[in-house]
């Protein structure tokens, strides 16, 4: 594999529960994947565990029986390791054994190609020290999966101390294709979420074992306070409870007795029993139980940022994606008040004697809550990337997210040293719109005046991106939805990955793009392309998207960021034509130029013999017809006035379109049944 090529092949040694569920989401993403254990049996057992995966997915809708009998196909089980000699990375998931997994690494050293990346799943032990004995550490990564791999995307990318840089950006746009979301740790023992989480578990043993609780009253305690389905000792019961032992004997010898496992969780291992979850919890002490898991938790989370081992986000977000905690730990240390959350980490320490950490010092005296940035900036060479970072939420823009992009862009369209920009979105996602529930507490509040403000916020912004005096690239490498396609398109060239997809789903939920959608989308593909996309909602393809005109160049994932620097070569676009409709569009582009949108609404519009205009007739009548009727008359109206013009047209209906009853239907359908649309 060159160092630019794409992977192709993938592979994982370790058909256990974490290996095979890590297979299975490459296999799910389109790879060829290799299944590799020490013996026959345990692949064959590791691919029906796949199987049985897969058919609770089929059961629960998530693939079609067909997608499921393809992704199964793209996996090749075997005991042979030379079925790895051509493949472009191995991700080693053996039982978390420090000198097995020393093994597996040599032994792929052996027999994998030169060029390969070998990547190690451990949960604990520290990346560096497994490449100790390699002949090329820098070809090792760790790549800390979660459970279940193929459904929780966390993932932890850890660099050794030798490392390669390479091997380290391919490693990370790799989770990026396989839909994960990655976050940065240093090489410290537990990394991240462990870290905290382990600590989280074995106080809750402690508590137990002190008699300051009974297990029922911590876990509801716990689920309750911290807004989650499964307490700590139920949690331990289904992922294994030795492992937990095993990650605090881990964390104990790294770091000291706090973070060793307690008395009560080794004897229970040594018991080879499961928790006892019966009895009624005692409600008097939920809350000093719940006072000491935060406090606990709090202080972990600021020694990790003290530490540099993670950022203060990446510490929430990899509670939120790996753990499913609604709110990370320094939101919760808001939420309690900074002065208190100090107050509750210094208790939960004080039998240990540890110092808190000095950022938790800081706040508590300062009063200020904790800051998370949702904008990160990075200037390379003179190319500032501005990259969104709300990967739980596929970057949805809100009031936050706006101001630290205003201030990011500002600053880099005034730096003498940045020659060009690029806006690009974290994990998995480019960006999937704005954060609905922003609008609908608008409606629910009357205070429909904040939307209208946040969007002509944005629209100044957007106005900002369009007349930089620098070239703007977009960087899609996933999905863009509405206002993150709005974004897009003010930009000077769109670069997708051949991985993205992009729509305006906004007549589907009750309102109209209001962010230029309306408006730059005709300056790129034309009146009848644009009201096609825009009152269908049709969801198009990155290649479908660049045949039209509607994205400037579509490439591999492993080239796209240098297709991303070729655009910024090419300067600023000052004049924007139209691309001429391709044939496979034209009868779209004619028909919905010239149709009239209350008549696709009520089904008297011409019928057409082409198939494709039926399909959209009939996706535009299931539309909602207020937001249906006003996108077409912006795209008509604006389409004949100056782009700057023309785009205060999306504003002054914007009170009309959130005051209807189909956009709070609309938007409060997301992730349910479609809305019924009354037209009110």
């Amino acid at each position: 594999m060159s160092r630019a090529a794409a992977f192709r092949t993938l592979a994982v040694v370790g058909a256990g529960t974490m290996g095979s569920g890590i297979a299975q989401k490459m296999a799910t993403e389109g790879f060829a994947v290799v299944l590799v254990d020490v013996d026959d049996a345990k692949v064959a057992a590791g691919v029906e565990r796949i199987r049985q995966t897969l058919d609770e997915g089929v059961a629960r809708r998530i693939f079609k029986r067909e997608q499921a009998s393809e992704i199964l196909g793209r996996i090749r089980g075997t005991s042979d390791w030379q079925a790895l000699a051509e493949t472009d990375l191995v991700v080693e998931a053996v039982f978390e054994d420090e000198r097995v997994k020393k093994r597996v690494i040599e032994r792929l050293e052996q027999v994998c190609r030169p060029d390969a990346i070998l990547a190690t799943n451990t949960s604990s032990f520290a990346v560096t020290d497994l490449a100790r004995n390699m002949r090329h550490p820098g070809r090792l990564v760790g790549l800390h999966y979660f459970y279940h791999p193929a459904k929780n995307r966390l993932v932890e990318v850890v660099p050794g101390a030798h490392t390669d840089a390479h091997v380290l950006q391919r490693a990370w746009q790799l989770q990026e294709q396989l839909g994960k979301v990655p976050i940065a740790s240093s090489d410290s023992y537990g990394f991240i979420v462990n870290r905290y989480f382990a600590v989280w578990l074995n106080e809750a043993v402690r508590l137990v074992e002190r008699g300051a609780a009974d297990i029922a009253t911590v876990e509801a305690a716990a689920k309750e306070f911290f807004g989650i389905g499964m307490g700590p000792f139920e949690l331990m019961n289904v992922t294994g409870i030795p492992i937990a032992m095993h990650t605090c004997d881990t964390l104990g010898r790294a770091f000291g007795p706090f973070y060793a496992p307690a008395e009560l969780l080794t004897r229970q291992v040594a018991a080879s029993g499961v928790w006892d979850l019966h009895g009624a919890a005692d409600p008097t002490r939920a809350a000093r139980v719940a006072d000491h898991m935060l406090g606990a938790v709090i202080y972990v989370a600021a020694k990790l940022v003290e530490e540099e081992v993670g950022s203060i986000d990446d510490v929430d977000i990899g509670a939120r994606v790996g753990l499913r905690w609604p709110q990370g730990p320094f939101e919760l240390a808001n939420r309690v008040g900074v002065a208190r959350a100090h107050d509750l980490a210094a208790e939960a320490v004080e039998p240990w004697r540890l110092t808190l950490p000095r950022t938790l010092e800081a706040h508590a005296r300062s009063a200020q809550p904790f800051e998370f940035t949702l904008v990160r900036s990075r200037i390379d060479d003179g190319i500032a990337t501005l990259t969104i970072n709300r990967p739980d939420t596929l970057n949805a823009i809100n009031e936050d997210v706006v101001a630290q992009l205003e201030a990011r862009f500002r600053a880099a369209a005034g730096d003498p040293s940045v020659r060009g920009i690029v806006i690009a979105g974290s994990g998995k996602a480019f960006i999937a719109g704005a954060d609905i529930r922003f609008f609908i507490a608008n409606i629910e509040n009357a205070t429909l005046a904040r939307t209208v403000e946040f969007t002509q916020r944005c629209q100044n912004l957007l106005r900002e991106i369009d007349e930089c005096s620098k070239p703007v690239v977009a960087r899609m490498h996933g999905l863009a939805l509405g206002g993150g396609l709005e974004l897009a398109l003010a930009c000077d060239h769109i670069v997708a990955s051949d991985k993205a997809a992009m729509a305006f789903p906004e007549t589907g939920i009750g309102i109209y793009p209001g962010l230029g959608g309306t408006q730059r989308t005709t300056r790129r593909v034309g009146v009848g392309l644009a009201k096609y996309l825009v009152l269908t909602g049709q969801m198009l393809r990155a290649s479908e998207a660049a045949a039209i005109g509607l994205v400037d160049r579509v490439v591999a994932p492993a080239h796209l960021d240098t297709a991303v620097r070729e655009a910024l070569a090419r300067g600023v676009v000052t004049a924007r034509e139209a691309a001429a409709v391709p044939a496979s569009h034209a009868r779209l582009a004619e028909y919905f130029e010239h149709a009239n949108a209350a008549a696709l609404l009520d089904g008297s519009a011409a019928n057409s013999d082409d198939p494709a205009v039926q399909r959209a007739r009939e996706r535009v009548a299931a539309k909602a017809p207020i937001a249906v009727c006003i996108a077409s008359d912006l795209i008509e109206q604006g389409a004949r006035l100056p782009l700057a013009a023309a785009l205060p047209l999306e504003l002054e209906h914007l009170t009309e379109i959130f005051g209807t009853r189909d956009a709070l239907a609309g938007l409060k359908s997301i992730g349910g049944p479609p809305p019924r649309f009354e037209g009110r």
